[in-house]
């Protein structure tokens, strides 16, 4: 996916002028590339939008101004959208009882080796993910993943653990989303 360039991010000001229009029509990408797993895993797949979204805000949040800060932004957020043939995403582990959240995190510290997206060809990819965000007794509750599926948009996101065994088909409006995000390049 190509990566967003610094020429398409404005100065904070100017963003907030069109921030309300900008945020309705980011909620309504990210809307289609929300996908559910399970009772507990939401897998929010980013794209060109929504990273250029994220840039604005940190930029209005902490009125970023400096090049170099901006250009930190930018490549911190690019890292989200993978490569040719990848498909990056956030990964929102959701478990709304702190005490219940607490013993699960701990269950599914070994769950990100055994996340995957199937492809239509039936095979199961496994995602790429940094190690630091794993800790020694639990996972952390937001990860960052990337995966490499090729050409062609999954058919079908899932996991398979023990202690979570999930898998859900995509919808024809995801799985379009997802290869027009594969198709920008």
């Amino acid at each position: 996916m190509k990566k967003v360039q610094r020429s398409e991010i404005v100065d904070y000001q100017t963003y907030g002028e069109t921030r309300d229009q900008t945020r309705a029509q980011v909620m309504a990408v990210k809307g289609v590339r929300r996908i559910h797993v399970g009772p507990h895993l939401t897998f929010l797949f980013e794209n060109r939008d929504t990273v250029r979204y994220q840039v604005q805000e940190m930029m209005r949040t902490e009125q970023i101004v400096r090049e170099k800060d901006i250009q930190h932004e930018l490549d911190t957020y690019n890292e989200l959208l993978g490569d040719d043939g990848e498909l990056g995403c956030t990964l929102l582990i959701e478990i709304d009882d702190e005490q219940e959240r607490n013993a699960l995190l701990r269950a599914y510290l070994p769950l990100l080796q055994h996340l995957f997206a199937e492809t239509p060809a039936g095979d199961k990819v496994r995602p790429t993910y940094d190690p630091r965000q794993v800790g020694e007794d639990r996972l952390s509750s937001v990860q960052y993943l990337t995966f490499p599926v090729g050409p062609e948009a999954p058919v079908a996101l899932g996991a398979d653990l023990a202690a979570y065994a999930h898998r859900a088909a995509l919808t024809e409006a995801q799985r379009a989303a997802l290869q027009a995000d594969l198709d920008d390049r």
